[in-house]
């Protein structure tokens, strides 16, 4: 079974929309992805991500954090409100946080701020830290390693970087995360990247809403697909689907501390057309 390991489940199915979430979920489940990350974007989404993941324990997990955009157009990231989301028990990531100087090319010291902040909230909690990095690899690379030690790990989310940028975030110890950009027809820099990454150091996530992979390209992303981009980089590496999803779910165990549970019998009532269950 595969796990999605960045998702943001309150923008795909809508707040307060319980019956429409199932149906992402049970779709998700009959695919094979057994288990989602829901990552805020801004801090007043963590609410909605903890409701979520008590309907569906041992499945959907919660990141806490402000998106490098959100920074900007909200202002600095109170440190203390930041701290007491990551410090509940139920959430096991901090993030998605970073520095995107292609959307937000303003204010970047804000951006920096903000996420030195987000760094030293995760290692206070031991958490792992999810990193958006966007025409700032230079400033990604010196905020990481400025903060790395033996209390910070990570993962380098939605990953589009060449394969040098790859290794020396490796080097600083950071999982590598792989969306359905790999899938894309112009992205064989990239996928020559996802067959070089270390197995054990390597995810796989649908970022949805967005970004949905060939063949769903123009859809709403959904869980679900991730399958299509488990599936290229599985063929581009010569493995079973099946493998590399046993792989990639030991790696999302060890990075978050978190497993699947087994899936109740009243989950999964809604049919994928498309890829067949692992």
């Amino acid at each position: 079974m595969l796990i999605d390991s960045h998702c943001h489940l309150h923008r795909l199915a809508g707040a307060g929309n319980p019956d429409a979430l199932e149906a992402y979920v049970a779709r998700a489940l009959a695919a094979g992805v057994a288990g989602m990350l829901g990552v805020a974007v801004d801090l007043s989404d963590v609410p909605e991500l903890l409701r979520i993941a008590a309907s569906y324990p041992g499945h959907v997990w919660v990141s806490a954090g402000c998106h490098p955009v959100d920074v900007v157009e909200r202002g600095a990231v109170s440190y203390d409100k930041l701290l007491s989301w990551a410090a509940l028990p139920e959430v096991v990531a901090v993030g998605e946080t970073g520095l995107d100087f292609h959307h937000a090319p303003q204010h970047p010291q804000l951006q920096r701020d903000a996420f030195r902040a987000h760094l030293q909230v995760a290692r206070q909690c031991r958490e792992p830290v999810i990193v958006h990095s966007r025409a700032a690899r230079a400033e990604t690379l010196e905020d990481l390693t400025a903060a790395t030690d033996a209390n910070l790990a990570g993962v380098l989310h939605c990953f589009t970087e060449d394969w040098d940028t790859a290794r020396r975030l490796l080097d600083l110890g950071f999982y590598i995360s792989f969306a359905g950009v790999v899938t894309f027809r112009n992205a064989a820099a990239l996928r020559d990247v996802a067959t070089r990454v270390p197995l054990d150091r390597l995810l796989v996530e649908t970022d949805s809403p967005y970004l949905a992979p060939v063949p769903h390209r123009g859809k709403p992303n959904e869980p679900a697909y991730l399958v299509e981009t488990a599936k290229q980089i599985a063929d581009l590496r010569g493995m079973t689907l099946e493998g590399f999803a046993e792989r990639t779910t030991e790696n999302f165990h060890r990075l978050f501390g978190v497993a699947p549970q087994p899936v109740p019998p009243t989950w999964g009532r809604v049919e994928l057309a498309g890829p067949k269950a692992l």
